[in-house]
């Protein structure tokens, strides 16, 4: 195994070199004048040839690649062109509050999953099953920002059980911080519940019609023993569509961010890209391809984990 991860771990290497210099040329291919970008269209010609100059935008793009990539290996994302503060900074107060968020999706997502697959697989053609197959349908059909602007309308303006905008540290209050995240959360978790539900569902059926299931049956198992091994049998491939939805969810979040009026990565990557400000938008995707590959490392050790015969000797 240790062979196997240090390999993954190298290769998680050079994905962040090749997608971190690719974003780089594609950003600044892109955004060709970030100081009108941060100055705004009514800026005069010497304010954003200044600027410009201050930046060091007005540089060979190579001698500006070489710089940034040292100081990226330094640890060092650099200083943001909006407001000159230290990225690194920003993107440590900033990615815990969409990595909580994603978090709680996750977790909402595995859970009623794995309830409503193993409900649905054990009980094949039932009404529930029936339901979580039209559930899947229907949720794919809708748009996620509204979905997410009908939970803020039903629960938050109606109803007002949940705050409507704002985010809550929960090292400032446990409770307010469950209150400010659980709209956000769901409105990201409602397409993968289905999702993982689905997937789970057909390893369950699978599993079920094999020999050892009718084994464990014969010798008086609890249900929830059968289901739990089921369910044990069944998780590789779910593990694998969670573990894409996890990076999945992080885009999903810019959307949902802006909705809920969250300043978490989401908003952080709108205002970047809007103002110009290349260095932070290289930040987020440093930092988030290094969360990828710590992800899609944690999943295959998992899945060694569950099933000895996809570990690596």
């Amino acid at each position: 195994m240790i062979p196997f991860v240090l390999k993954r771990l190298l290769f998680g290497v050079v994905l962040l070199f090749v997608v971190a210099s690719g974003t780089f040329f594609l950003a600044h291919a892109a955004i060709p004048n970030p100081a009108l970008g941060l100055l705004g269209s009514n800026a005069t010609p010497e304010a954003v040839q200044a600027l410009t100059a201050k930046i060091g935008a007005d540089r060979p793009i190579l001698v500006q690649y070489q710089e940034w990539l040292v100081h990226l290996f330094q640890g060092d994302f650099g200083t943001s062109w909006k407001n000159g503060l230290p990225i690194g900074k920003t993107l440590g107060i900033r990615f815990p509050i969409t990595l909580s968020l994603v978090i709680a999706s996750v977790v909402l997502s595995a859970v009623l999953g794995a309830v409503l697959a193993t409900a649905a697989g054990l009980r094949p053609h039932s009404w529930i099953d029936k339901a979580v197959k039209a559930a899947s349908v229907v949720l794919f059909a809708l748009p996620g920002f509204w979905v997410a602007v009908a939970l803020v309308m039903l629960f938050a303006v109606q109803l007002k059980w949940f705050p409507a905008i704002g985010y809550v540290s929960p090292a400032e209050s446990l409770q307010g911080w469950l209150r400010s995240i659980t709209l956000p959360a769901v409105s990201l978790a409602l397409g993968a519940i289905v999702m993982i539900a689905e997937q789970l569902r057909n390893g369950i059926i699978h599993a079920d019609a094999q020999d050892y299931a009718r084994t464990l049956r014969s010798r008086g198992l609890p249900f929830w023993r059968v289901a739990l091994h089921l369910l044990r049998n069944s998780a590789p491939a779910s593990l694998t569509v969670l573990a894409l939805m996890f990076v999945g969810l992080l885009s999903g979040a810019i959307i949902v961010e802006q909705i809920f009026g969250i300043k978490g990565l989401g908003e952080l990557t709108q205002s970047a890209s809007q103002n110009g400000d290349i260095p932070t938008l290289l930040g987020v995707t440093v930092l988030t391809v290094v969360f990828v590959v710590i992800v899609n490392l944690l999943l295959d050790i998992v899945l060694g984990w569950i099933n000895p015969k996809v570990r690596v000797k």
